[in-house]
């Protein structure tokens, strides 16, 4: 069993920066890939940021030079995701998943919510 602990969710105006953290906690034999995923009312759930076992890492367009993922020095089940640049349409409830196998649909956090507004 994994359980995740997720903060740094928010109200944060356009522009603004935000940073989540998740960490895993449990029954972890291996992290294949850990990252964010996020789902806005009425859509489907997207990836946002992936970091993999060896450090490689993989954005949505969509946050491509805004957003930035990154892994504890001396943790590699904690995450974080750096949010610069925020818009209203990066508001959502913000995922965090683990993934022992890649391509399997992992274990899931059970969110934190981001709202951007003025």
């Amino acid at each position: 069993q994994v359980q995740f602990v997720e903060s740094g969710g928010g109200l944060v105006q356009p522009g603004g920066s935000l940073r989540l953290s998740c960490a895993a906690t449990g029954t972890i034999f291996s992290i294949a890939v850990m990252g964010w995923y996020r789902q806005a009312p009425g859509e489907q759930r997207e990836l946002v940021a992936t970091i993999t076992r060896g450090g490689t890492t993989n954005y949505a367009d969509s946050v491509k030079g805004r957003f930035t993922i990154s892994r504890a020095n001396n943790a590699k089940n904690t995450v974080y995701l750096q949010m610069n640049t925020l818009k209203p349409n990066d508001t959502a409830v913000y995922y965090c998943n683990l993934k022992a196998v890649p391509g399997t649909s992992g274990y899931w956090g059970q969110g934190t919510q981001v709202t951007v507004s003025s």
